[in-house]
């Protein structure tokens, strides 16, 4: 069964939007490669969360070590601060709202 992975750091948000769209569909190809199943950008202003999806916690682990080029988007956020990254496995309730 898949994990939801959530990567939570403070930053500027618009680093993040205004960074070159064409190197983040390449950290975005790099993740399909490895297998990402769902991927978002959420913020709430000062923070910005990442959410995926993944086969499992390796899979994420292997391209997050294979992709410096996050640090890069990090650092036009202004992040100085290592990331919070957590793994959620699905609990079994039957209350899924257009969830596979």
């Amino acid at each position: 069964m898949s994990v939801l992975m959530t990567l939570r750091v403070s930053g500027d948000p618009k680093g993040v939007e205004g960074f070159d769209i064409d190197r983040i569909r390449s950290i975005v190809d790099t993740a399909q490669a490895h297998g990402v199943l769902k991927h978002r950008f959420f913020t709430n202003g000062s923070e910005i969360l990442v959410v995926d999806e993944w086969p499992d916690q390796e899979t994420f682990q292997k391209f997050f070590d294979s992709a410096p080029e996050i640090g890069e988007v990090m650092a036009a956020a202004g992040v100085t601060a290592q990331p919070t990254i957590e793994f959620w496995d699905r609990m079994n309730v039957d209350d899924a709202v257009a969830w596979d």
